[in-house]
C-alpha cells in the first residue's frame, strides 16, 4: 500500500507531471515525449487500471480518498493528497472531479497488428481536434469497432481532453498510427479490407446502398472537421459512401457522422 502523503507547495517537484494541464501546446509536446498522460475521474482512473496502464502517481482531493482506497491499497505509485486550491493552482483549472492520475503509455502497436485481427476499422485522417478523437473512440467501443488506424497529424488519444470525452473508450479500442501517410492505406487494402471514405459528396452511394455491415472486413475512412477527406485519401479508396440529409443539412460533425456510420458497418438495416 501506498501511503498517502499531503503536499501543500505548488511547486513541489513532485507534482511536476500535473502542471499546466490547460497548456495544449506545451502537453502535446511534453506527455508523449516523457510517456506519460493523464487519467482523470474516477471511473477512467480505475478503465486505466483495469487496462494495464502503469501508474506514475494518484493525485486526490481529501473527499475522493475515501472513494479510491481500493486503489490506494494497492497502489505502489505515490499517492498525494493536496487541498482543492492547490490542486487548481497547479493544473490550470478546477478539478471538479477532485482525481487525477499520472499513468505511463504503452508501446503503440504497428498498424499490421491491430488489422491482423480486426474486421471492423475506423480510420481518421487529420482529425486534431482532442474532443472529437474522444468521442470517435467512445462510439467505436459502443458500437463494435475492432480498432482505429490514425494519421499521424491526428491528436492524441491519450491527452487528456480525449480521455475524459472517451470515458476512458481510448484504452479498449485498440489503435495504431498509419504510416506512411497516404501511401499506408494500401496496406489496409492489401490486408483484405474494403476501404469506403465517408462523404458528403453526391457522387457517394448512400450507406444503404453500399451495405457495408454484409462485406467481410470495413475500413471505414473519416476526415477532419470541415475539410473532410483529402483527394489523396479519397483517390485511395475502395468506393465513397455517405450518410443521406434532410432539411438543408449538407454535414454532421465527425464523431456524430462516425457513430452512424459506425453502427451501419456494424449492424446495418435488416435485409429485405
Amino acid at each position: 500500500m501506498a501511503e498517502p502523503l499531503t503536499l501543500g507547495d505548488p511547486g513541489d517537484p513532485r507534482l511536476s507531471d500535473y502542471t499546466d494541464l490547460t497548456d495544449v501546446h506545451l502537453r502535446r509536446r511534453r506527455e508523449p515525449a516523457e510517456g506519460l498522460f493523464i487519467a482523470e475521474g474516477e471511473k477512467v482512473i480505475r478503465r486505466a487500471l483495469a487496462a494495464g496502464y502503469p501508474m506514475r502517481s494518484l493525485l486526490l482531493t481529501a473527499k475522493w480518498a475515501a472513494a479510491l482506497s481500493d486503489v490506494i491499497e494497492t497502489a505502489t505509485a505515490p499517492v498525494y493528497l493536496v487541498e482543492p486550491e492547490l490542486a487548481e493552482r497547479v493544473t490550470g483549472y478546477h478539478v471538479h472531479r477532485g482525481a487525477l492520475a499520472a499513468m505511463h503509455r504503452k508501446p503503440l502497436p504497428r498498424a499490421g497488428e491491430v488489422l491482423a485481427g480486426a474486421r471492423r476499422v475506423a480510420v481518421l485522417e487529420s482529425v486534431n481536434d482532442h474532443t472529437n478523437v474522444g468521442a470517435v473512440f467512445r462510439g467505436a467501443a459502443a458500437l463494435g469497432m475492432d480498432a482505429v488506424l490514425l494519421s499521424p497529424d491526428c491528436a492524441d488519444p491519450l491527452y487528456r481532453r480525449s480521455v475524459k470525452v472517451s470515458m476512458g473508450a481510448v484504452f479498449s479500442v485498440p489503435y495504431a498510427r498509419l504510416e506512411p501517410w497516404p501511401g499506408g492505406l494500401a496496406a489496409v487494402r492489401d490486408a483484405g479490407f474494403d476501404l469506403l471514405a465517408l462523404t458528403p459528396g453526391a457522387q457517394a452511394a448512400t450507406l444503404d446502398e453500399a451495405a457495408p455491415h454484409r462485406r467481410e472486413r470495413v475500413a471505414l475512412m473519416l476526415g477532419a472537421e470541415g475539410p473532410g477527406l483529402t483527394r489523396q485519401a479519397l483517390a485511395a479508396a475502395s468506393a465513397q459512401v455517405r450518410i443521406p440529409m434532410a432539411h438543408g443539412v449538407d454535414s454532421l460533425n465527425v464523431a456524430a457522422a462516425a457513430a452512424v456510420a459506425f453502427y451501419a458497418v456494424t449492424a446495418g438495416r435488416p435485409a429485405d
